[in-house]
C-alpha cells in the first residue's frame, strides 16, 4: 500500500507550514506561496514527513490517501 497525497489549493492559506515538515513533498510557489506537491507518491522514507505535514496545515489544505 502506498500513500498518495493531494492538496486542494483553493483551500491553501500559504502558512508554509508543510514545506518545513516534508520539504523533500511539499515546496510553494513563488509568485503566491501556495503549495505545490513535488512527491505525489512519497517514498516511505517520506510518508511520515508528509503526514506530519497534513496534520500541521492550519487550513486542511493536505488529503492523504493509502492506495
Amino acid at each position: 500500500m502506498s500513500l498518495k497525497v493531494e492538496v486542494d489549493e483553493d483551500k491553501c492559506i500559504a502558512a508554509g507550514q508543510c514545506v518545513f515538515a516534508a520539504p523533500e513533498v511539499f515546496d510553494q510557489r513563488d509568485e503566491d506561496g501556495v503549495v505545490v506537491v513535488l512527491e505525489e507518491h512519497p517514498s516511505a522514507d517520506h510518508e511520515q514527513s508528509a503526514r506530519s505535514a497534513a496534520a500541521l496545515c492550519p487550513a486542511a489544505a493536505i488529503e492523504l490517501r493509502e492506495q
